[in-house]
C-alpha cells in the first residue's frame, strides 16, 4: 500500500511504524494486542520485511523466515518511486528496543510531544544505539532526529487559551509538553530543540478546521526558522 501511494504521489510518502500502545483501540477493532515484548518482536520483523522488499532489485525475489512472518520468493512488487525506499520513521519513549530499531532500520527517529530535556535523553540513547549497531561509519546516512510539539498559539493570550481548551479534556494520550502562547514562544521552543540536535519538527494542531491558526504559524513562525 505504501509503495503504491508513493507512486501515485510522485514520491511523497514517509512510513511511520510502531509497536502499538493503546490497547482499547485494538480491542475496539478486533486487532490482537499481545504483551509488549511480542509486539516489539513483531515490529522488528516487520521492519526487516518492509526494508527487504523495498531494497530487492526488480526481477529478483525476497524470502524471509522469522518467528512471526515468513515470506517465500516474494516478487517484491510494487516498487516505490523513492530510492532506495521511502523514509521510515521510528519513534517513542522506549529506552531499549526503540533506539536499537531506529538505529538499524529507520531514516528518522522521532520523540513525540515531550519536553526538551526528555527528548535530549532519548536522542542520546539513539546515538549510543547507532554506535553499538555500527551505523556510524558504515556508509549509512546519519539518522535524522525530530520531535513533535503540540501547539496552541494566538495573537492574544485569550486566543491561545481558547485554542488550548481541548488540551484540558481527559484523554488517553500520554502527558505532553505543549506550547500555549505566542508565535515567539514557539520559535523559542524550536530553537531549544535545534540546540539538542533536532532538524525536523512535527507540529500537532488541535483543530484542523482552524485555518487561521495555520496561517498564524506560517506567517509568524516559519519566516524565523
Amino acid at each position: 500500500m505504501c509503495a503504491q501511494v508513493d507512486r501515485m504521489s510522485g514520491g511523497r510518502v514517509e512510513l511511520g511504524l510502531g509497536a502499538g500502545w493503546y490497547e482499547r483501540e485494538h480491542t475496539s477493532y478486533g486487532i490482537p494486542f499481545p504483551p509488549a515484548p511480542e509486539r516489539f518482536d513483531r515490529l522488528e520483523e516487520q521492519l526487516a520485511v518492509i526494508t527487504g522488499l523495498w531494497r530487492t532489485p526488480v526481477g529478483e525475489s525476497f524470502s524471509y523466515r522469522g518467528d512471526h512472518y515468513q515470506l517465500v520468493d516474494a516478487p517484491a512488487l510494487p516498487k516505490p518511486v523513492q530510492l532506495p525506499a521511502p523514509p521510515i520513521i521510528v519513534g517513542g519513549r522506549g529506552p531499549k528496543r526503540t533506539p536499537e530499531l531506529a538505529a538499524r532500520y529507520a531514516d528518522e527517529f522521532n520523540m513525540p510531544f515531550k519536553s526538551v530535556a526528555e527528548t535530549a535523553r532519548a536522542y542520546q540513547r539513539v546515538a549510543e544505539a547507532c554506535d553499538r549497531t555500527g551505523r556510524v561509519g558504515a556508509g549509512e546516512p546519519p539518522l535524522l532526529l525530530s520531535a513533535g510539539v503540540v501547539v496552541a498559539l494566538g495573537r492574544t493570550d485569550a486566543e491561545a487559551q481558547r485554542r488550548a481548551a481541548p488540551l484540558h479534556v481527559k484523554s488517553a494520550l500520554p502527558p505532553e509538553d505543549p506550547v500555549v502562547g505566542s508565535p515567539a514562544q514557539l520559535v523559542e521552543r524550536l530553537g531549544e530543540f535545534a540546540a539538542i540536535g533536532a532538524s525536523r519538527i512535527h507540529l500537532r494542531l488541535i483543530d484542523f478546521h482552524d485555518l487561521d491558526h495555520l496561517e498564524l504559524i506560517a506567517g509568524e513562525v516559519l519566516p524565523q526558522l
